[in-house]
């Protein structure tokens, strides 16, 4: 069994895993929308979270949203940082050319994944170390492996 954080929540509908193994708790729409295609929304959850220092949330689109309807998190993953106490509000963008997609409250819209997370600290060198993939960059791999 992973680790259990407890979260201080203000919430009606405090986010839900859906199973008992899931990385991801559901969050819900606190309101009725329509995006309408090609358009996005900010969605309000009404949810109000204290995460621990040396935490994170992070938002995430709901695949089955994602493939059916074509709606995904704008900017996936939003972050969600420690010192952050208002409502949870999540992005959402309509991809379908064609279609609106309306939202009701209490629909699931978005999945809270909370992770611990390290400080860097950056540190000026002159040259970095040499590595395998070096500066190939985006599609320096390929389609196929």
């Amino acid at each position: 069994m992973t680790d259990v954080v407890e979260i201080p929540i203000q919430a009606e509908t405090p986010p839900v895993y859906a199973h008992f193994d899931d990385a991801g708790a559901d969050l819900r729409a606190a309101e009725a929308v329509e995006i309408a295609p090609g358009d996005r929304a900010l969605i309000g959850t009404g949810v109000s979270i204290a995460l621990p220092e040396g935490y994170a949330a992070f938002v995430v689109p709901r695949s089955g949203l994602a493939v059916k309807h074509g709606i995904t998190v704008l900017n996936s993953p939003g972050t969600i940082d420690a010192g952050y106490r208002g409502e949870i509000k999540v992005p959402l963008l309509n991809t379908d050319p064609e279609r609106s997609f309306a939202i009701a409250p209490g629909d699931r819209i978005a999945q809270l994944i909370v992770m611990p997370v390290s400080r860097a600290e950056f540190v000026p060198v002159a040259e970095l170390p040499e590595s395998v993939r070096g500066t190939g960059g985006f599609g320096s791999t390929g389609v196929q492996g």
